[in-house]
């Protein structure tokens, strides 16, 4: 029996050194990568993280950031292959003669609808949508992406189309913005961010120290549709989705993604209460402490104004429009507006 004991904290040792290791690794190769790149290319005179969403009643959470008429043009023709990222992706052009990333596999529906929330509230996303079949032309020669297409007819299925547009400046990965790092720390529209992370158990919240293992922040430098002669503009935002609308955790054993059972279970424990004039969340995810932690009262209240005047409809349109089924759509939005009225009990607000 006490061999056995011996062994088993050996093993635990053994398994906490390792992973102590890998991560000192990927921390130093992180800050080696970014000081290798050196300043980032970036012009924009205005930085943003966030505008005002106008009549949050009123947002079309079907059509999302693009619109309904935004969406993709079939047919599609093939671009290329990509070999990076986690799941199957290509490039297509639609017959508008738009280009998208096609990508496939679990993180498609947490993202479809994760951006849709984002947009809502305010903030800075992606023109994404879940098509729900399609047929691609001239798709050869495929690696990863080939389980996903049909060889002889090109059909697919249950993709996500997120907009390519060559007119912006896209800053990625060791030219990205990490949580402790960025022109907004300490500000209400940062910590509304931080809350919608929350509000979607979005685990995944690696940033540029991260780079190592791939950052999920992103600088992308336009022109302002509204000041068009001014300066560019910097908008920073989250690209990476994939670990939302599931159970939150700060390790691969207890979190996972688009599981309404896992998100239910935790919407008790969402927000639980106020001390010092700061809210407690129960989240944990790869930067607890970066995304959790510090909230103030003040600025929750804030995030509330705004994410407490969506309706349970909104919501289930832009479930629906991320290719959840009727059982999905029903128990996770009732879940979000638990949690958003959570918030609006311990801040007061309206």
């Amino acid at each position: 029996m006490l061999d056995a004991i011996l062994y088993g904290i050996l093993i635990a040792a053994g398994i906490f050194l390792a992973w102590t290791i890998l991560h000192g690794y990927w921390r130093g190769l992180g800050i080696y990568l970014v000081r290798r790149a050196g300043p980032r290319p970036l012009h924009a005179s205005r930085h943003r993280i966030w505008r005002d969403p106008g009549d949050v009643e009123a947002l079309d959470l079907t059509g999302g950031p693009g619109g309904r008429d935004g969406a993709p043009a079939s047919p599609f023709t093939f671009i290329k292959e990509h070999s990076s990222g986690s799941q199957p992706c290509i490039s297509v052009r639609d017959s508008r003669g738009r280009c998208w990333r096609v990508k496939w596999g679990h993180e498609v529906q947490p993202e479809t609808f994760a951006v849709r929330l984002a947009w809502a509230c305010g903030y800075f996303a992606e023109e994404t949508y879940f098509v729900a079949s399609g047929t691609v032309e001239r798709a050869t020669g495929l690696q990863r992406a080939g389980k996903c297409i049909d060889a002889n007819s090109g059909r697919f299925a249950h993709a996500r189309f997120e907009l390519d547009d060559p007119a912006v400046n896209k800053l990625f990965e060791e030219h990205s913005w990490a949580w402790n790092d960025n022109p907004f720390v300490g500000s209400k529209e940062l910590d509304g961010l931080k809350i919608v992370v929350m509000l979607l158990s979005n685990w995944d919240t690696k940033d540029r120290r991260d780079v190592a293992r791939g950052s999920n922040t992103a600088i992308f430098e336009m022109r302002d549709s509204r000041r068009p002669w001014a300066s560019r503009e910097a908008r920073y935002l989250i690209t990476d989705w994939g670990g939302s609308m599931g159970k939150w955790g700060a390790n691969i054993v207890n979190r996972d993604r688009w599981d309404p059972d896992g998100f239910e279970a935790q919407t008790a424990g969402f927000a639980t209460a106020v001390q010092d004039g700061v809210v407690s969340f129960g989240y944990a995810g790869q930067r607890t402490a970066d995304i959790a932690v510090g909230i103030t009262v003040e600025h929750a209240r804030w995030f509330h104004g705004i994410a407490g005047r969506l309706s349970e409809r909104q919501l289930v349109d832009a479930l629906a429009a991320s290719g959840a089924s009727d059982d999905e759509r029903t128990r996770f939005a009732r879940a979000i507006i638990a949690r958003i009225r959570q918030i609006g009990d311990l801040t007061g607000g309206a």
